[in-house]
């Protein structure tokens, strides 16, 4: 057990899906797992192990911000063993060609800070997904006819943003979506050695304004939940 963690050694399988909301890990464990088992509940941060297609998998929420998600994925990697690690969350567009539950596979992550920030100090690193994940992902999305997109996102600590310059600035250098957690995810799995990316469903829009509603969403989600298992076992 870890502080934040309360699994036994050998309880964590080495490739975890990691969703913001440890609800929706709860959900996806039981729409995608079998015999799957709650292995974490400390602070209501629910995690569970179970297989997919004969592969061993934990779905683990990591809370909403880059701080939080810090802490599960350092932990998860440093003292479980974990290899993979693929969020999968929500996101909202920032280019008018992309459409609400479209798919975004984040290639590289911009962001004004992050708890890594610290470790690199001066040094303006580059956040980037594992290409391997990144490749199969696009290649089952593509292979499905999903509506799918991979580039630049950007990576924010501020949900109530008021930086309306700076969202228009990012739009026009092509960053496809804003989200809250992967450019720490990716930062920490390099730290580590280990492979990470970014699977996100289009939940709202900030050029046209549309938006789902919440069992919309949780409707919508389950086609990056089945990308990133096949991303990592197929």
């Amino acid at each position: 057990m870890t502080i934040h963690i309360g699994a036994e050694p050998g309880e964590i399988a080495e490739t975890v899906l990691m969703p913001g909301d440890p609800l929706r890990a709860k959900w996806a464990a039981e729409q995608f797992l079998q015999d799957a088992v709650c292995v974490n509940q400390v602070r209501g941060m629910l995690g569970y192990t179970g297989t997919w297609r004969g592969h061993r998998v934990t779905i683990h929420g990591s809370g909403m911000g880059m701080a939080s998600l810090s802490i599960y994925a350092n932990e998860l990697i440093r003292d479980y063993g974990a290899r993979t690690l693929i969020r999968v969350g929500s996101a909202g567009a920032m280019q008018p060609d992309l459409a609400i539950r479209d798919i975004v596979l984040a290639q590289s992550c911009t962001t004004l800070t992050s708890p890594s920030r610290g470790v690199f100090r001066e040094l303006n690193f580059a956040p980037c997904a594992d290409f391997n994940l990144l490749a199969a992902a696009h290649k089952a999305a593509t292979g499905k006819g999903i509506r799918v997109h991979v580039g630049n996102i950007y990576s924010s600590d501020v949900f109530y943003d008021e930086r309306p310059d700076l969202n228009e600035i990012m739009t026009r250098h092509g960053v496809l979506c804003v989200e809250m957690e992967a450019a720490e995810l990716y930062a920490v799995a390099a730290r580590h050695g280990a492979r990470a990316l970014a699977v996100l469903t289009i939940s709202d829009h900030l050029l046209t304004h549309e938006a789902l509603h919440a069992a919309a969403r949780e409707q919508s989600f389950g086609t990056m939940i089945e990308l990133a298992l096949e991303a990592a076992f197929i």
